[in-house]
């Protein structure tokens, strides 16, 4: 994360914020395989496992779902939506900024496979997701990895992408688990990148309301109706200001949240 412009829309005495490192192509899983040039890759045993535990082992937590949140941005969007489904007894709010939440989509598959390529060249034309200074000079995704070791084959032939369509936060059968859990998308519609995120976020949103799920869909568009700062693109001008948006209302969540 970008924390000299992201950190303050995340400051708050209400309650402690945790932002812990997600690697630059992790994707929030437990890799298909281990013995790559990244080294062992078991991010969802780690953050749930691991982090979560240490936390409230460590801060003055309240250690209840009513008062634990998962958010993320870009790749964390999708990892956000994810570990909310495969671990709902540990959050009760989720948001997915600019999220890549979609496994159906091709683009989507194919970001993951960019990542695992170092293939950075159209996502760094078009995003400063990566960038240490926020200017969209991109860093990479680290070392070339095999293009199936984090969910294997994302080719749909005779089960293939079975670990693809498993993790897919916008799958039915996964939305279904965040019956009881506030649900936020945020998302642009400018350039190449969030374009595309905002077809995802309104498929998951159409697919919460078919299943009878709220859930919150801030599409803010050009960026004019959110902040300045953001252009409608997959930048931190809007996810900054998309926090300042969030953190206030999850706050307010928290403080009239029942206690177990």
């Amino acid at each position: 994360m970008n924390d000299a412009v992201g950190a303050p829309a995340l400051r708050s005495d209400k309650m402690i914020t945790v932002v812990p490192d997600g690697g630059l192509k992790g994707w929030y899983t437990d890799w298909l395989m281990q013995n790559t040039a990244a080294g062992e890759a078991s991010w969802e045993t780690f953050h749930l496992k691991q982090v979560v535990p240490y936390i409230d082992a460590n801060l003055r937590t309240v250690p209840d779902r009513a008062h634990r949140a998962v958010a993320g941005l870009s790749m964390g969007g999708s990892g956000a939506l994810h570990y909310a489904q495969a671990r709902p007894d540990l959050f009760g709010h989720t948001a997915s900024l600019s999220g890549g939440i979609d496994f159906a989509m091709a683009e989507v598959r194919a970001a993951v496979l960019a990542t695992e390529l170092n293939l950075t060249g159209a996502w760094c034309a078009v995003s400063s997701s990566s960038s240490s200074s926020g200017t969209g000079e991109c860093t990479g995704f680290g070392p070339y990895v095999d293009s199936d070791a984090i969910f294997g084959s994302p080719y749909p032939i005779l089960g293939a992408d079975r670990l693809w369509n498993a993790y897919d936060p916008a799958a039915p059968a996964n939305l279904s688990k965040l019956h009881d859990t506030e649900v936020t998308l945020y998302t642009g519609d400018r350039d190449l990148i969030d374009a595309r995120t905002a077809i995802a976020a309104a498929t998951v949103k159409a697919r919460l309301d078919r299943l009878g799920i709220p859930g919150r869909l801030v599409d803010y568009g050009n960026g004019a109706s959110l902040s300045p700062s953001c252009d409608g693109g997959h930048n931190y001008g809007c996810w900054a200001a998309a926090f300042a948006d969030y953190v206030p209302r999850l706050e307010a969540a928290f403080a009239t949240a029942a206690t177990n």
